[in-house]
């Protein structure tokens, strides 16, 4: 509607209604279609476009805007940091109508002549058309996860087999997949061939296929798609293969000589010498500790599992609470005590609330007033739910020039704080680093939220010097989260060993929206395992009563400058 530049009062109903839809804690599929209004709060005419959208996909509105407008020209809504009214402007105005037709405008330089754009904003477009290009053809790793397990399914039930597993990036839990890669056991190859080939969803390429290959792509993502066809016997072994990196493949093993006794030989060569039925013995014949495919990178795994010093790397099941969660204060769809008590239930112990602060007011942030007003709430709740207990927490915004949201006698109020950047993310390294160490110096900060900004395959983070910022948080005691929302995943895993080497604890937190995204908390255990991440220096792996007493030890060690003695909260 905004494309077409429409009635502004018919857009902010649009858009109301999909901010209300948003803010429901439960599906809106769920509702019987006469009940639409009542339970969500809508017009009729609005919940009659929600009935028919549920019930068909789509409502005459949206098919006719759709109807009138080029493809590419929907398609560079996806375009990071150019909204409708711009895109308006360069289909109107320069005729464009693709992402491509928009790349070769900006390179001959004609976008920063229109009215409202600039070189700049010029420049800022191709930044972002060029990562969207290196991002096309990857799913995250969810998406991926979810294609390669439905995939399995069909493959043992459209051939009766039991042998079929999930390799490559997948199982190597990396943070975006570009091969979703499966390894099979069949004796019918053929049959295996028509089946991938008959599947909706797929699109098969005969040319990189062979006998025992079936290659293709997943239509609607475009991500590769590579099924490896073997016998049942020689499963573990390609399934081991096509689990690894080639570094951690190709890497002399230490004190194994090759054939002939010449040079060292590596596990590529051990994996053929013999049959193996599980990946475990393959490790040990090869006088190695197991180990676990996502650390299979290379990265020197191998030269400690020989010496036996791979560490018990942290589970899911280690984990005793959730910190930097949000509830309906700012921006999350379930109530302080929606949050609380789903947490309780699946045997947690504590939850860290963390909604926005006051700056962050397109999130709905809390100024002073509604802080109290939580923590008066959090009082009350923990009381009724104890032994559960809630964190009262904050994810105070690090402002332009490296501070924090509020001052110091609203900050002194709560138990922690995760301080992270929201705001003005277009920065050099110097900068951005620069900004980040003066937030880790506060004495308020006790957790660096997403540490880069990153949106994996929406937005590139902020480049900052990720040793600096992580020998910062050493000399300030400040825990590093591990976002695990998927579009996340930051602190990336390969810094993790370092802030692990370096006596930083990590928090795996899930950033939570809604009780569903507690849920996310899976992936971040992933990444801090590719990290060698153990359960000792995981900061929610503490037990309630441990958490506390950390909180409390930290915040009787900041001395309130003097201006400040006096606490807004007595």
């Amino acid at each position: 509607m905004e494309l077409h530049d429409e009635n502004p009062f018919k857009i902010r109903a649009i858009e109301g209604t999909a901010n209300a839809l948003d803010a429901l804690s439960f599906p809106v599929s769920e509702i019987e279609r006469s009940g639409l209004p009542d339970r969500t709060g809508l017009s009729k005419t609005a919940a009659a476009k929600v009935a028919e959208l549920l019930d068909t996909g789509t409502f005459p509105e949206l098919r006719h805007l759709l109807e009138i407008t080029p493809p590419g020209v929907v398609e560079m809504l996806n375009i990071k940091g150019i909204g409708p009214k711009k895109i308006r402007a360069l289909w109107r105005d320069l005729g464009i109508e693709s992402a491509e037709q928009l790349r070769e405008a900006a390179e001959k330089d004609l976008v920063s002549k229109l009215k409202g754009f600039g070189k700049k904003t010029q420049d800022s477009i191709l930044e972002a058309l060029e990562f969207a290009g290196q991002s096309k053809g990857k799913l995250l790793y969810p998406q991926a996860e979810s294609l390669a397990e439905q995939l399995c399914q069909q493959l043992r039930d459209g051939l009766k087999i039991e042998k079929v597993a999930v390799a490559g990036e997948i199982r190597r839990r990396l943070e975006t997949v570009e091969t979703v890669r499966l390894v099979a056991a069949t004796d019918r190859p053929a049959q295996a061939h028509l089946l991938l080939n008959s599947l909706d969803g797929l699109t098969a390429n005969p040319h990189r296929s062979g006998p025992f290959a079936w290659r293709g792509t997943a239509t609607e993502s475009g991500v590769q798609v590579e099924v490896l066809l073997t016998t049942a016997e020689a499963f573990t072994t390609e399934l081991f293969l096509n689990s690894a990196a080639e570094e951690h493949l190709n890497e002399p093993l230490p004190g194994v000589q090759g054939h002939g006794g010449g040079a060292p030989a590596t596990l590529r060569q051990w994996a053929r010498r013999e049959t193996f039925q599980q990946e475990e013995a393959l490790y040990e014949k090869a006088g190695l500790q197991y180990i676990v495919p996502e650390l299979r990178e290379g990265l020197g795994e191998i030269e400690l599992a020989a010496e036996q010093k791979l560490p018990r790397l942290l589970e899911d099941s280690d984990l005793r609470g959730s910190l930097h969660n949000h509830s309906t204060y700012s921006d999350g769809n379930h109530s302080l005590r929606e949050m609380a008590t789903f947490l309780r239930d699946h045997n947690y112990e504590y939850l860290g609330i963390c909604d926005h602060s006051q700056a962050a007011h397109y999130a709905n942030g809390l100024g002073v007033e509604r802080v109290r007003q939580q923590h008066q709430e959090i009082d009350k709740l923990n009381a009724e739910l104890a032994p559960f207990r809630i964190f009262k927490g904050i994810e105070s915004d690090i402002l332009s020039d490296g501070s924090l949201d509020y001052p110091s006698d609203v900050l002194a109020s709560f138990d922690f704080i995760v301080a992270s950047v929201h705001s003005n993310l277009k920065m050099d390294e110097r900068k951005a680093t620069e900004r980040l160490l003066r937030a880790i110096e506060n004495p308020y900060t006790t957790m660096l939220g997403h540490p880069t900004g990153r949106l994996l395959l929406r937005r590139q983070g902020y480049p900052i010097d990720y040793k600096a910022v992580i020998d910062a948080c050493t000399k300030h005691q400040v825990i590093i989260e591990i976002n695990s929302n998927p579009w996340r995943l930051d602190l990336d895993w390969r810094w993790v060993r370092y802030a692990h080497d370096q006596g930083v604890m990590l928090s795996i937190n899930p950033d939570a929206h809604h009780t569903d995204g507690y849920a996310d908390m899976r992936y971040g255990v992933l990444m801090g395992r590719k990290g060698f991440l153990t359960k000792e220096m995981t900061f929610n792996a503490k037990s309630v009563d441990e958490a506390a007493a950390y909180f409390e030890k930290r915040k009787a060690g900041i001395t309130p400058p003097l201006e400040y003695k006096k606490s807004l909260f007595e």
